[in-house]
């Protein structure tokens, strides 16, 4: 419990780019086992949430530097979790955005101005932006048909041209997904396991020939593991691991108690 306490101590010295990469790796672990449990594929989370894949696995994974702008990421992880049934906005809101986030010591007696995030002023400057856009178009319509009025004639082309302007500014300031965005990127991994401890277990992971791991992890623990050939799992307790091959649905790797191994080689390209 020592090693606790010096962690818990020295979580404040911390860079704010730090804190969120520890913060997406604890909720993408949440959201990876919940979305195991309830026996859902990413193909299917897709479907529920219309975000890509690759931003559905960057955030179980705990990959920041696949992911966009922390406020981008912050509301994926918010849909995310609404669509595994947790209350996203609540589960989203520990998700550090910005330096200036308050202080959960020092909530109550900050005023609602002060707890305001900067997605709600980003929403609020979007809002502001569409009403001025409004306004613009109001007045050059009105100020058509004056002309049109004071000269006692249609003016159908001058209409036909204003129209597409009016139309190009309201496109220039509609808010785009995030999938728009976004830039690709590219899976380059051929072969990758997840691994969640339903008990304390021994594992050891090989990768490539390489031994990436070896040594007890606790129960709740869940670890991702890539490699461009053959990756290769071995346990003291088969029953308390659940392993996920290339992002597929977790399943027990043996019985309780019992010495197991696995291998999984990549497939070849053609």
């Amino acid at each position: 419990m020592k090693w606790l306490r010096k962690k818990n101590n020295l979580q404040p010295s911390l860079s704010l780019e730090q804190q969120r990469t520890e913060k997406l790796a604890e909720m993408g672990a949440q959201l990876w086992a919940l979305r195991q449990e309830q026996g859902l594929s990413l193909e299917q989370m897709v479907a529920l949430t219309r975000i890509p894949r690759r931003l559905l696995q960057a955030i179980e994974e705990g990959n920041l530097n696949d992911l966009p702008e922390p406020v981008y990421t912050q509301g994926l992880i918010r849909q995310f979790a609404d669509a595994l049934g947790l209350n996203g906005v609540e589960f989203s809101g520990t998700f550090p955005i910005s330096s200036a986030q308050v202080n959960p010591q020092g909530m109550g007696n900050n005023s609602p101005l002060e707890q305001l995030r900067p997605i709600h002023l980003y929403f609020l400057y979007i809002l502001l932006i569409v009403c001025s856009v409004n306004g613009l178009s109001q007045l050059l319509n009105n100020a058509v048909l004056q002309a049109s009025n004071s000269q006692n004639q249609p003016y159908p082309k001058q209409k036909s041209i204003v129209k597409p302007e009016i139309a190009k500014i309201k496109e220039s300031v509609e808010v785009k997904s995030v999938n728009d965005t976004l830039s690709t990127v590219q899976q380059g991994k051929a072969v990758q396991i997840g691994v969640t401890l339903k008990a304390s277990s021994w594992i050891r992971v090989v990768a490539d020939g390489k031994t990436e791991f070896e040594g007890i992890l606790p129960e709740g623990t869940h670890r991702i593991w890539k490699a461009q050939e053959q990756l290769t799992v071995k346990t003291d307790n088969a029953g308390g691991v659940l392993m996920s091959i290339n992002q597929e649905k977790a399943k027990e790797m043996g019985e309780p108690g019992k010495e197991e191994e696995v291998r999984i080689a990549a497939k070849p390209k053609f």
